[in-house]
């Protein structure tokens, strides 16, 4: 992932730690002292919202525990990678387009983003400014040209 990535993830944490656990925490407790647990709406939706914010806590520490962060303002190539942000031309809609590739969480936040894992980055990875690219999708065959390639963090 990038290092912008990687710092989004670390917010993401610090705010379900820090804040909404804590809130989740109060929210329990004042519904605790309405009564009868058995009964008592807001107690199973703020233990279920609970459950929530403790999973997405595991899951975002898991990510960031095998996290690969490239500073891509160390990446010198002429040749799409990772972290490449790419104009590409449609040459059947006659359109320009420019995606940087990414992690798939980045991919999730920005439709500018896509996953080093899509399809489309997986048939650029490698090329060069000028080449011809043919995407496998669903859909069928895609065929583009790479306009640019360009690093930058």
């Amino acid at each position: 992932m990038t290092v912008k990535g990687y710092q989004t993830l670390q917010n993401e944490l610090e705010k379900l730690i820090k804040v909404e656990r804590e809130e989740i925490k109060q929210a329990i407790q004042e519904a605790r002292e309405l009564g009868d647990l058995k009964e008592n709406a807001e107690y199973h939706s703020a233990k279920e919202k609970q459950a929530q914010i403790e999973g997405r806590i595991m899951e975002i520490q898991g990510k960031i525990a095998h996290a690969k962060v490239i500073d891509l303002s160390t990446v010198k190539s002429d040749r799409i990678v990772f972290g490449a942000i790419v104009t590409l031309f449609d040459e059947e809609k006659d359109l320009s387009l420019t995606y940087q590739i990414v992690g798939e969480d980045e991919a999730k936040t920005d439709p500018k983003k896509i996953s080093y894992l899509s399809p489309i980055a997986r048939a650029l990875i490698g090329k060069s400014q000028g080449d011809d690219v043919v995407v496998k999708a669903p859909k069928g065959d895609i065929y583009y040209q790479v306009e640019k390639v360009e690093y930058q963090q």
